[in-house]
């Protein structure tokens, strides 16, 4: 798509639920920019052509250049509100300005491969993403659009953990920097350190024929009818 992370606004000037409702049917999503020393400011997006920028999956971790009325400045999707019943009605965007010399928290998604060749697979067991995305901080220049997660080597009943995940550099996990307040012993997990994927032996279901259910209440009908004869 071109000009994939550019995306075109304009300054919203009324305010309220009633004013939201009228943008959307408009056609226009209503969305506010913040962070920074700059005040929040309320902005509209053509709806169809931010759907579009929102099919692309790097779209969601990605530093973008938001257009207002002319003035460009870099922001990231912060957060995103869909309508409860159509993924395809976005109702509400915020965006997060973005400071190129600070630290920033972003959520990416995780990228499986190996699912193929893992041999735990080739065993007979079944993969689980146990974690799908992962919020990671570190400087925008820095921010990755996903993380890859290589299974090709998981045997069966193993599991990839967070600390086991190779980021890419000047990147780290927010989940383990509170790992450091806790007090372990050698060897340890902590409990922050949660796993992400594993490979597990599927669940055998015994399907019990009608027949013999049958057949067992009839016999569990017969033995009551005894006792209560002997009664």
């Amino acid at each position: 798509m071109k000009n994939l992370f550019e995306v075109q606004a304009e300054l919203r000037t009324d305010a309220g639920k009633g004013a939201s409702r009228r943008l959307r049917h408009a056609g226009q999503v209503p969305a506010i920019v913040y962070g920074g020393d700059d005040a929040p400011i309320s902005i509209t997006l053509e709806h169809n052509k931010f759907l579009r920028h929102l099919e692309e999956e790097a779209f969601y971790a990605h530093i973008l250049t938001l257009v207002i009325d002319g003035k460009k400045s870099k922001v990231v999707l912060k957060d995103l509100q869909r309508h409860p019943a159509s993924d395809v009605r976005i109702m509400h965007a915020d965006f997060l300005r973005i400071d190129a010399n600070q630290a920033m928290t972003m959520t990416v998604q995780l990228h499986f491969v190996g699912d193929d060749v893992a041999p735990g697979v080739k065993e007979g067991g079944a993969v689980s993403h146990l974690m799908t995305d992962v919020e990671i901080s570190c400087m925008p220049a820095d921010l990755p659009e996903y993380i890859e997660v290589d299974i090709s080597a998981l045997v069966l009943d193993a599991s990839i953990h967070l600390t086991e995940l190779v980021l890419p550099k000047g990147v780290t996990l927010t989940a383990l920097s509170h790992a450091q307040e806790e007090h372990l012993e050698e060897g340890e997990r902590s409990s922050y350190d949660q796993a992400v994927v594993n490979i597990h032996t599927p669940r055998v279901v015994v399907e019990v024929e009608e027949d013999d259910v049958a057949a067992g209440d009839v016999e569990v009908a017969g033995e009551d009818t005894e006792e209560a004869s002997e009664d």
